[in-house]
C-alpha cells in the first residue's frame, strides 16, 4: 500500500513529496506531495494496464482519506496494529 501511494505521488503529484508514519493506536502512513489534484478512486475494466492502485488501497486499509493543505494534498491510510 505505501509503494503505490509513493508511487502515486510521484507519477501524478508535485514535489515536494514525504513519507510519514505514525505509530499510536492504529499505524497511520501519510504521503504528502504539492499537488492539490484529487486522487481518483475508479474501478479498472478486465483490460486496462493500470487504474487498480488506489483501489486495492482503499479496500485493503482499514480507513483513509485525503486532507488538502496550503502546499498540497496528503493521502492517509490506517492499518490496525497486532495486539
Amino acid at each position: 500500500m505505501i509503494s503505490e501511494m509513493v508511487t502515486n505521488a510521484i507519477r501524478y503529484g508535485g514535489e515536494p513529496i514525504q513519507l510519514r508514519l505514525i505509530r499510536d493506536r492504529v499505524l497511520t502512513c501519510e504521503v504528502s506531495d504539492g499537488s492539490s489534484t484529487s486522487p481518483r478512486l475508479r474501478r479498472a475494466r478486465t483490460t486496462d494496464e493500470g487504474g487498480r492502485g488506489l483501489f486495492l488501497v482503499a479496500q485493503l486499509a482499514q480507513r483513509w482519506g485525503t486532507r488538502y493543505t496550503a502546499d498540497g494534498k496528503v493521502i492517509w491510510i490506517e492499518q490496525p496494529l497486532p495486539r
